[in-house]
């Protein structure tokens, strides 16, 4: 059993949600990224979901595409990601850690070398934005070799046939994009949410993720009683821009954000 797997069947047997943060590796620098991942689990984080910087974000908001952009400059590459996580392991071996990104930085270092080179790191899935099941022979197998869980977004525009590829294709959990847009954006139609959700689990017995416009500690509790995960992301990538020149700031703001998150959520 994978440990992103082993995670959400323990947070089951508990009758808890699994909290996923998001930030961007190497924002603002690389050295605050490890510390950093350490601050999301002390405060609470079930699953790390960890971005790989890239030139063209184009599922991102401006807030993660402007943490892209502060990754870069300091020249954060694919490898670097890498070895934040095989940094991370030395005193975690138990959170799970997904990788978030595009597939140009992966097809560039190969997609047999990465998954490799991925699973050593101690990565345990990897949503690849712009790669759908469909496009994924060389790479999907490759994963599955290494134990890595491909993890699949669906839309509130994903139909049921849409529904039933993805989820075919995905393990360890599925991301459902609780809006329309990129990251950050718009506001929340819980109705809209719920009924997305019957549909999606009606195809799949996968966890089900919830993500995008999550802005706060009672948006994440309300998505809570829909979802099995609520995916924060540019509600703390923002705090970390703020603090962008204190990186001990970045902790405490970050830290003491996600904790306020962890508790609406186990409020229920």
């Amino acid at each position: 059993m994978s440990r992103i797997a082993s995670r959400f069947e323990t947070l089951r047997a508990q009758g808890r949600k699994a909290l996923v943060p998001f930030i961007t590796a190497g924002d603002p620098q690389p050295s605050v990224t490890v510390p950093l991942m350490h601050t999301l689990v002390e405060h609470g984080a079930d699953i790390i979901e960890l971005g790989v910087p890239f030139s063209d974000p184009m599922a991102d908001g401006p807030v993660i595409q402007r943490a892209s952009e502060r990754a870069l400059a300091h020249h954060t590459s694919l490898h670097d990601v890498l070895e934040m996580v095989r940094n991370f392991r030395r005193d975690d071996a138990d959170t799970p850690v997904v990788l978030m990104g595009y597939l140009n930085p992966i097809e560039a270092m190969g997609y047999r070398t990465f998954a490799e080179q991925a699973a050593q790191a101690g990565v345990d899935g990897v949503l690849t934005v712009d790669i759908p099941p469909e496009e994924g022979d060389d790479f999907l197998p490759v994963l599955r070799e290494q134990g890595i869980d491909p993890i699949y977004l669906l839309a509130p525009t994903s139909t049921p046939d849409r529904i039933r590829q993805l989820t075919a294709a995905a393990s360890g959990f599925v991301y459902y994009v609780s809006l329309k847009g990129v990251t950050g954006a718009g506001n929340l139609d819980l109705q809209s949410v719920a009924d997305k959700m019957r549909e999606i689990r009606a195809a799949t017995d996968l966890p089900v993720g919830v993500g995008f416009g999550i802005k706060d500690a009672e948006t994440a509790r309300a998505m809570g009683g829909l979802a099995d995960a609520v995916v924060v992301g540019s509600a703390i990538v923002s705090r970390v821009e703020r603090h962008a020149d204190d990186p001990q700031a970045i902790l405490a703001s970050v830290g003491a954000f996600v904790g306020e998150i962890r508790q609406a959520l186990d409020r229920g």
